[in-house]
């Protein structure tokens, strides 16, 4: 059985006012259709055994009520004002010792191939997406080197490609995570990435991650209005 954690605590500053009321998740692709529940339904339309984890935050009650006939696990994020993804993932840390674990943003929309071929597959090694045609300055972005991740950051000034909001682990580097995040909150990290915790295990344990190219594969990380008309569009096509 896969496990899916989704991250759906934080704010979206980057989009008030829009987020003054409204988690970003929960913008909507159609009427009957947030980004959030597109991610969900999309995951058990996939695979139906799914065990689908939400970490909420920001909105919680809202996106509870939303997803409340989608047969997800909440856990909660009760610092998500102060806090970053890494804190996110660290209170949802019981789930990384599942086999199959993928990690993926909750603002996110991916076409459909996307979903199947790579978010409901089991992983064999560890890897993230990352789109070498989508390469934004400033943006979580990806330097790799024969497919092997070198670093992780948003203060690069070269990279490969924009880091695309999902992380397959296999058992061992979910496992191998899990206590980076650990170690990471108890040094009072609490308000990074959880991939910088990634990068972390790469330069100083020698842990290999994978980097998969998705370029020219239609998806869309909703930090701009125009991403959300891209997303909207995806929605259509799909």
């Amino acid at each position: 059985m896969m496990t899916y954690i989704i991250l759906a605590a934080g704010m979206g500053n980057n989009l008030q006012p829009l987020t003054l009321k409204y988690a970003k998740t929960s913008f909507r692709l159609d009427e009957e259709t947030t980004v959030l529940q597109r991610m969900v339904r999309s995951i058990r339309k996939a695979d139906k055994n799914a065990e689908i984890v939400v970490v909420v935050g920001y909105k919680a009650d809202e996106i509870k009520k939303e997803l409340d006939e989608e047969n997800v696990h909440f856990v909660m994020n009760p610092f998500y004002e102060v806090t970053n993804s890494i804190s996110s993932l660290w209170f949802a840390r019981d789930y990384l010792e599942r086999e199959n674990v993928a990690i993926v943003h909750g603002d996110v929309v991916f076409s459909d191939d996307i979903i199947l071929k790579y978010l409901t597959r089991p992983a064999e090694y560890p890897y993230v997406l990352g789109d070498s045609s989508c390469v934004r300055p400033g943006a979580y972005n990806i330097v790799a080197k024969d497919d092997q991740v070198l670093v992780m950051s948003k203060k690069l000034e070269k990279f490969t490609a924009k880091y695309c909001c999902m992380t397959k682990l296999d058992p061992v580097s979910s496992r191998l995570l899990k206590e980076e995040i650990d170690s990471m909150i108890n040094s009072n990290m609490y308000d990074q990435y959880f991939e910088d915790s990634l990068v972390q295990m790469i330069m100083f344990h020698d842990f290999q991650l994978s980097y998969v190219d998705i370029a020219g594969k239609k998806w869309s990380e909703v930090d701009t209005v125009d991403d959300l008309l891209t997303a909207q569009e995806i929605h259509r096509g799909n």
